[in-house]
C-alpha cells in the first residue's frame, strides 16, 4: 500500500485554494499538562506547514513560554487561561487579529470553539473522543453539567454540517451514537507513529510495567497500581513505572504509600524523548486503565517498540490494539490485573503479543495521517466552491 506524502497534501490544498489556515486548539504541546491530542496536532500541522502551508495554531496560554513562537514551520499564538481561552480565541478570529485565513481547523476538547456560528470559510473539528463521565472526574459538580449539557446536547446541533475528524472506528461509534452527528460527516484516521520507536537493547531483567499518561482521574493510575498489587501476588517482582505530570500526583504518592509499594512503583514524571523511547523497549508490557480516549498513543509507540499492551476495553483502545495480535484488552480491573499477569508470567504468550505488536504498528504513519486530516477540510473548500453563484 502506498503511504501518502507530503506533496499529495500540497495538491489538494491548491485544488481547495487553501493557502492559511488557522488551527483553534485547548493548550499546546509545551503545556505542563499536554498529552496525545497535543501530540497529535503538532505531528500533522509540521506535515502541512512542510506541505507549504501558512498554519497559524491558537491556543491558551503555557507557563513559562513566550505568547508567540513557532514549531516546525506553523506559528504558536499562546494567549489566557484554559476557559478564557475561547472567548478571546472567538473573538480574535472575529476581528482578524490574527490575519488572513483560508480555512479553519478546531480542535473539540470537550468544550468547541462554536466555529459554525461565525467562521464562514473552510472548516472541519477534530474529535479525538467524547467526555461523558469524564466531567465529573475532573470539575466540580455544577461546573461538570454545564460541560456535560454543552458538549451532548447544545454543541451538537451547530455542528451537523461540519466535517469531523476522529482517531478510532470505536471513536467514531460513540461521536455518532452519543453526540448524534451524522454518520457521513464522521471520518477515521489514525494517528501515526514516529520512526524512532523500534526495537532495540534488552528488556528490563525483572519483570516491568510501564505505564504513560497525564496524572488526572481519568488515567485511573490509582486503580492500575491496585491492579499491580494483585499481579505481585503471582509476579512477585513486578514493577511499574508510571511517566507523566499531573495535578493527581500528591494523591497518587499517597496511594503508592498507603499501599505499601514504593518500593515497586517509580512516578517517574516528565521524561525526555530518549528516556521514554528506553522504557518502551526495557518494558515487559504497557499498560492502561484509562475510562476514555480517542486513540492510545502510547500504546501504538510502545507496539513499533515491540511491547505488547494490556489495556481497558474501551473506546480508542479498541483500535490501538489488536486484541490478541498486540495484546490484551480487559473488560474491568479484575481482567486488566489477570491479563497483564498473563503476559508477565507466560513467555510465549509474551513473544507472540511482541511480534503482532511490531505488525500491528507498522500500519501507521504520519504522513498518511496529515494527508488524511486535510482531506476533510478540502472537500468542504471545494463543497463551498461548488455553491458560489457564478459571476
Amino acid at each position: 500500500m502506498t503511504v501518502p506524502s507530503i506533496d499529495g497534501i500540497a495538491e489538494l490544498a491548491a485544488e481547495a485554494g487553501i493557502s492559511r489556515v488557522h488551527v483553534l486548539a485547548w493548550r499546546d504541546l509545551v503545556d505542563i499538562e499536554a498529552g496525545g491530542s497535543e501530540l497529535h496536532a503538532a505531528h500533522v500541522l509540521s506535515a502541512w506547514a512542510e506541505a507549504g502551508l501558512d498554519v497559524t495554531m491558537r491556543t491558551s496560554y503555557a507557563q513559562g513560554h513566550p505568547y508567540t513562537g513557532s514549531r516546525d514551520g506553523y506559528r504558536l499564538v499562546r494567549k489566557h487561561g484554559r476557559f478564557m481561552v475561547f472567548p478571546t480565541t472567538v473573538l480574535s478570529e472575529i476581528i482578524g487579529s490574527q490575519g488572513p485565513r483560508d480555512a479553519v481547523v478546531e480542535i473539540w476538547n470537550g468544550v468547541p470553539f462554536l466555529t459554525p456560528l461565525w467562521a464562514g470559510h473552510p472548516r472541519s473539528a477534530w474529535i479525538h473522543h467524547v467526555h461523558r463521565d469524564m466531567w465529573e472526574m475532573v470539575l466540580e459538580p455544577g461546573l461538570a453539567r454545564a460541560g456535560k449539557f454543552f458538549e451532548h446536547r447544545l454543541a451538537p446541533p451547530l455542528y451537523r454540517r461540519t466535517p469531523i475528524v476522529t482517531l478510532s472506528e470505536s471513536s467514531r461509534h460513540e461521536i455518532i451514537e452519543y453526540l448524534g452527528l451524522p454518520a457521513a460527516n464522521v471520518r477515521v484516521v489514525p494517528p501515526g507513529i514516529d520512526p524512532r520507536f523500534s526495537p532495540a537493547g534488552e528488556r528490563s531483567l525483572e519483570p516491568l510495567v510501564v505505564a504513560v499518561g497525564r496524572l488526572m482521574p481519568s488515567k485511573r493510575f490509582g486503580d492500575l497500581i491496585d491492579a499491580m498489587v494483585e499481579v505481585r501476588r503471582r509476579v512477585p517482582d513486578a514493577r511499574l513505572v508510571i511517566v507523566g505530570e499531573g495535578y493527581e500526583r500528591p494523591e497518587l504518592e499517597q496511594h503508592i504509600a498507603h499501599q505499601d509499594a514504593r518500593s515497586w512503583v517509580r512516578l517517574a514524571g516528565r521524561v525526555s524523548d530518549e528516556e521514554l523511547l528506553d522504557l518502551y523497549r526495557r518494558a515487559w508490557l504497557v499498560a492502561s486503565a484509562s475510562v476514555a480516549e480517542g486513540w492510545g498513543m502510547t500504546l501504538t509507540e510502545a507496539a513499533a517498540c515491540g511491547t505488547p499492551a494490556v489495556a481497558t476495553d474501551i473506546a480508542g483502545h479498541r483500535d490501538s490494539v489488536a486484541p490478541g495480535l498486540s495484546g490484551l484488552l480487559a473488560p474491568d480491573l479484575r481482567t486488566l490485573a489477570s491479563s497483564i499477569a498473563d503476559v508477565l508470567d507466560d513467555p510465549d504468550l509474551r513473544h507472540r503479543l511482541s511480534e503482532g505488536a511490531l505488525v500491528h504498528a507498522a500500519t501507521f504513519a504520519w504522513s498518511a495521517t496529515a494527508h488524511g486530516t486535510f482531506v476533510p477540510l478540502a472537500a468542504d473548500a471545494r463543497r463551498r466552491q461548488r455553491r458560489r453563484p457564478r459571476a
